[in-house]
Formats: structure tokens, C-alpha cells, sequence
């Protein structure tokens, strides 16, 4: 996802918010110095984006069909047209949820919004796919969307720019106080490798096998403001932050802060952008479980006066990187001790830390549903074995088609 305004704002549409009534998009305040209103919302609700390619059924390559799509949505099925939005590329579609309490009535929501779009698709030749990347298109063929703030960062980042094709998946969980917001997004970069690994689907960019398991995660960092977020300690040194990215031009709307993880004070969220996009349901909604466990225990942790742990930014910086790389197979750095361990113990031991707060918060079989998602092989994994039994992009990109169609009913 590049910028995200449109679809965040639709994410958290039923957030109550001080910051739209005040300042509209922006979702700053105009005085001597910026001060960046947050909204609160409910505890650990969500909010799910989920981007998908469109591909002529035939050629299986992006087809740039979202224009058409959104037009059809509007005259057949105006109802979704809050769920199905446009995004930089006219090769993408993203489906956007309401605001939820539970994983399961997410996974009702984005199922009905794709059966919907799927009606539309099929009459247009159109199929669909979500993974980081598409294994063989190519990035000079494809169309920016005639907006200004798409065309604005092409013309801005130029090649780079032009090279973000890729998609992702984003969730929102709900914070109920300012306080909280800083405390977890800094403690939240240590699963940012957890994330990355498990949602890992884009080894082949361009027809070309990168050897990494998310050449994702490598592209998308380097747009101006993407990557890591910084870590800060006071709600008022990240609004000196925003005042100054807006003082300089470096952006024009705080929704230009492209973290990996960031606050959405317009929508009293925290929202998780590390994720490649995920072929399957299932696997959507395994991510969305641990990230609203991860964030509802510190949540809870922050309220019982516990202090969250932190770690180095040259720590995360290494381990986004070797989860890029490596994967399922990435031996990460745990904590401010520099103890390191492979990835796959991590998760297996924060699946079961975490049970009885998933249990809480109603999602123990999604959550549980992790190990089996690892089992059998998590995306990147999957595509790999493909093409290497078929030595073609083409069946890699079949194989996606088709775990799209078979996750959800």
C-alpha cells in the first residue's frame, strides 16, 4: 500500500475521531506547532486492508482494471463501495473492512466483500490474487492511478517510485488511551520479523527469483518515510516529529508517514503495515489474531503499570532484515540481551503465551491455526516448491489463483 489515506480512513470509519471534526484529512492541528490529536477507540477492535492483484485470465499478468471495477461497484453494488476501494496502481483493488471486535466477523466481512467483487471480476475476464508480488509482471507496464497524491510520489520518487509494485496487508487494533500508542508501537518492533516471515510471499518480482523470501519488505523501505519507525518516549517528541516532516515539505499529510508499524491518530488505531499480501483467508486472519493478542496483552500490561521492553533499533534493523532474507529460517535477535533464536521457536512460543488472551478476545482457533499454516508452509515457501516442480512463473502465479479462490466460501 502506497500512502494509505483512502483506505485507513475507511478502516476506522466508525472510530470516533476529534482530529476529523478539527482538521479533516490531515489529521493534524494548525497552531505555533503541530499537535497530533488521537483518537481513542474501543480497546483492540480491528480494522483489516487487504490489497489484491488483478490479472487477465488469460495471460495471468496485471490487467489494469481497477477503474472499471470501482465504476461496476458503484452501479451494481454501491453497498461495498466503502469495502472496495482503489489504491496507487490500476492493477490493484484493496477490500476494506468495518471495525470489528472479533476475527471472525473480520473473515465474514472481507469473505462477503470478495464474493461481491468476484461477480464483477468474472463478467470482466478479471482474477484475482494477493501475494507481495506478482511472480513475472513487470513495473514499466503498469498505470498510476490519475490522483494527485499518487502522481506527487511518482514524480517525487521517480524509478523507485515507479518500482512499488507490491502489496500488502494492513491491521488496525484500537487504542484507548494516547499513552498507550508510543509505548506499543516501540514494543511492537520485535515482532516485526514474526510478521515478516510468516506472511512472506514475494520471492519472485519482475520473473525474477530475488532470493529473499519478501522482496517486498526490501522494496517498499525505500520510499522516503517508509520502513521502521523511529522510537520515541514522549507523545510530544513524535508531534515534533510530525512538525517538522510538515515544516520541511518532506510530507503534506501525516498519512504520508508510510511506517512498517505507525500510529492512525485520525482513527485511534495502531496499524501494522508489515505484512505481504497473503494468498488465503486463513492466513489473513491467522495474522490479524496475533497481532490483536500481541497488542491487547501489552494493552493490559501498560494498564497493570508494567513498563513494555524495548530493544536497539540497530537490533530491528537486523532482524526485518534477516526475516526478509530468510525467512521461516531466520535466526532473530529476542531482546535487549541480544539473545537470538530461530523465528519459528519464537512464534511457537508466543502462540502459547498468548492462548489465554486469545481465548479473551474470542480467536484461539485462528491464532492456533499459525501452526498449522506453518506445517504445510507458509507463501513464500509454497511458491517456491511450485516453481521448483514446474520451473514456471506462470504456475507459481496459478498456484496463487488458487489459493485465493479455495479460502474462503
Amino acid at each position: 500500500m502506497i500512502g494509505g489515506a483512502a483506505s485507513a480512513g475507511e478502516c476506522g470509519a466508525s472510530h470516533s475521531s476529534k482530529v476529523a471534526a478539527e482538521s479533516g484529512e490531515s489529521g493534524v492541528r494548525d497552531y505555533d506547532r503541530i499537535m497530533v490529536d488521537f483518537a481513542r477507540s474501543p480497546r483492540s477492535t480491528l480494522g483489516v486492508e487487504w490489497e489484491l492483484a488483478l490479472l487477465d485470465s488469460r495471460s495471468l499478468d496485471l490487467t489494469p482494471a481497477a477503474e472499471t471495477l470501482l465504476a461496476d461497484v458503484a452501479e451494481h453494488a454501491p453497498e461495498y463501495e466503502k469495502h472496495i476501494v482503489g489504491e496507487m496502481l490500476t492493477n490493484t483493488i484493496e477490500l476494506v473492512t468495518g471495525v470489528h471486535n472479533q476475527v471472525s466477523t473480520v473473515a465474514e466481512d472481507l469473505a462477503t466483500s470478495i464474493g461481491a467483487l468476484r461477480k464483477l471480476t468474472e463478467a470482466r475476464g478479471v482474477e484475482l490474487m494477493s501475494a507481495g508480488t506478482h511472480p513475472f509482471a513487470q513495473w514499466q507496464s503498469q498505470e498510476v492511478r490519475a490522483k494527485d497524491r499518487y502522481l506527487e510520489l511518482v514524480d517525487r520518487t521517480q524509478w523507485w517510485g515507479r518500482n512499488m509494485l507490491i502489496f500488502g496487508v494492513h491491521v488496525h487494533v484500537g487504542i484507548d488511551s494516547r499513552d498507550k500508542v508510543l509505548p506499543i508501537v516501540n514494543a511492537l518492533l520485535a515482532y516485526v520479523p514474526h510478521l515478516q516471515a510468516l506472511s512472506a510471499s514475494s520471492p519472485f518480482w519482475g520473473g525474477t527469483d530475488t532470493g529473499y523470501a519478501s522482496n517486498r519488505a526490501m522494496m517498499f523501505q525505500q520510499l522516503p518515510t517508509a520502513g521502521l519507525p523511529f522510537q520515541f518516549g514522549q507523545w510530544a517528541d513524535y508531534e515534533k516529529y510530525v512538525d517538522d516532516m510538515l515544516t520541511t515539505g518532506i510530507i503534506d499529510n501525516i498519512n504520508e508517514i508510510r511506517w512498517d508499524i505507525r500510529p492512525a491518530p485520525h482513527w485511534g488505531t495502531v496499524e501494522v503495515r508489515v505484512c505481504d499480501g497473503l494468498p488465503t483467508l486463513e492466513e489473513i486472519l491467522a495474522v490479524t489474531a496475533f497481532i490483536q493478542c500481541v497488542v491487547d496483552d501489552m494493552s493490559e500490561r501498560l494498564d497493570a503499570g508494567e513498563t513494555l521492553p524495548t530493544m536497539p533499533d540497530w537490533f530491528h534493523n537486523e532482524n526485518k532484515w534477516r526475516a526478509a532474507r530468510y525467512g521461516m529460517d531466520a535466526i532473530i535477535i529476542e531482546n535487549a540481551a541480544a539473545d537470538e533464536r530461530l523465528v519459528t521457536e519464537c512464534l511457537a512460543d508466543e502462540i502459547e503465551r498468548l492462548s489465554p488472551v486469545a481465548e479473551r478476545l474470542g480467536c484461539v482457533d485462528e491464532l492456533h491455526s499459525i501452526n498449522s499454516i506453518i506445517e504445510r508452509g507458509v507463501p513464500y515457501q509454497r511458491l517456491q516448491k511450485v516453481f521448483g516442480t514446474t520451473g514456471s512463473l506462470t504456475e507459481v502465479t496459478r498456484s496463487l489463483i488458487g489459493d485465493l479462490r479455495n479460502s474462503y466460501s
